[in-house]
């Protein structure tokens, strides 16, 4: 969704190792810079995140993110004789405004890759136009597995989509996850509630069967709408069969008056969710009543690794203004994923959409060691990395409480 106008950012390829020195440029946050002076050929990378609206304290991140890998990539010359530029789109978290990010991107000759998008329900319009120009798609916040495996992705998992891929893991991961921290925890009687949208039901729906398959009871299962601020039907609906927990599929601009709401109206029981609440937004909009309340979110925590460390020192070091936020990591992995690419495809390509193809194929080989760990697809394009870390809300922060994976 093009909030006024296309976000422009001049960037470029990524460097093969993680050399993250600080930038020439601080431009980021602007749409200028490309970290180094352009010349010979051209390619673009197109981002597609929400930049404005609610959740755009994600997508700014998932921006700011692919402009440092790409800045860095063009200062090393990682691609002699290219320099890649950045066209970042809003997409305002809605479907049909995304769909409108990648017809435009599609259009453009010299796109040959985009990083996004942030939401699974936005990605479901956008895929479909970006295969159908064979440019290569790698998300790092999707993480419902219908987008790689097809609809009856549980009994018989079909790639639908050659051309995308995604550095963060899903949620039948991550649903699984959740549920046996709050089963470890001695919580075994759970309430849940989602905003219809494909992220949030299938985690939910995700949660649901583990925790359920290994003893757990789900005391009540409600809906909310995806444009709902007062949640008392829900609430009610779910209170009376007086759940432990209330396991939540949706994203923070609802989750955090849902936390308030519940504890006002006397359901005293911690909120949990999935990455869609990890965010400081969310205890920020849930207020005192956050202390408790829980999420999962993909990998390890940024700041523990010594990769995230040295991401996070030239995040801060290019000048950015908006904070790096759940995604970060996942935006600059999968931008060098598509830069790892493209050294493969664009070493004799004459220009950029010749060379589209080549490009979804030398990515589906990429393997190397990123900040988040290392960076390889299966067979669907799904991450090779399945790790995830469980928070818990402690003196106003999420704090890091478990990082492992599915037992």
């Amino acid at each position: 969704m093009l909030k006024r106008s296309a976000v422009r950012v001049g960037v470029t390829i990524f460097a093969a190792s993680l050399a993250l020195s600080a930038c020439g440029s601080r431009g980021g946050d602007s749409g200028s810079g490309s970290g180094g002076q352009a010349s010979g050929k051209v390619a673009t990378i197109g981002v597609i995140a929400p930049l404005s609206g609610d959740l755009s304290a994600l997508g700014l991140g998932i921006r700011n993110s692919v402009d440092l890998a790409v800045k860095q990539a063009n200062e090393s010359g990682a691609i002699p004789g290219w320099t890649l530029q950045v066209d970042a789109k809003d997409d305002e978290a809605k479907p049909e405004t995304g769909k409108n990010a990648a017809t435009a991107l599609a259009g453009d000759p010299n796109v040959i890759g985009v990083v996004g998008t942030l939401n699974s329900s936005v990605a479901q319009n956008v895929q479909p136009v970006l295969a159908s120009a064979n440019i290569v798609q790698v998300s790092p916040a999707n993480t419902n597995p219908a987008l790689t495996k097809g609809a009856d992705f549980a009994t018989a998992p079909k790639r639908t989509y050659a051309n995308y891929f995604r550095t963060c893991t899903t949620d039948d991961v991550q649903g699984p996850f959740a549920a046996q921290y709050l089963l470890s925890k001695g919580i075994k009687n759970v309430a849940t509630i989602h905003d219809k949208k494909a992220y949030g039901q299938g985690l939910v729906d995700a949660f649901t069967k583990d925790f359920t398959a290994k003893g757990g009871k789900i005391t009540a299962a409600t809906t909310i709408n995806p444009d709902d601020a007062n949640f008392q039907t829900a609430i009610t609906a779910v209170q009376g069969g007086k759940p432990q927990a209330v396991y939540y599929g949706g994203e923070y601009p609802q989750a955090g008056p849902l936390s308030q709401q519940m504890k006002s109206a006397g359901l005293n029981v911690p909120l949990m969710g999935g990455d869609g609440i990890y965010d400081p937004k969310f205890i920020e909009l849930a207020g005192a009543t956050a202390t408790g309340d829980m999420a999962t979110s993909v990998g390890a925590p940024t700041e523990s690794l010594e990769k995230g460390k040295t991401f996070l020192d030239a995040y801060k070091a290019a000048g950015y203004s908006d904070a790096a936020g759940a995604y970060g990591a996942y935006s600059y992995d999968a931008a060098n994923a598509i830069i790892e690419g493209l050294k493969t495809s664009l070493a004799s390509a004459q220009d950029a959409s010749s060379a589209r193809q080549a490009t979804v194929d030398a990515v589906g080989k990429v393997d190397f060691e990123g900040v988040t760990g290392k960076v390889s697809f299966d067979q669907y394009g799904d991450s090779t990395t399945r790790v995830l870390t469980a928070y818990e809300v402690k003196d106003g922060k999420w704090a890091a409480a478990k990082t492992g994976s599915v037992e």
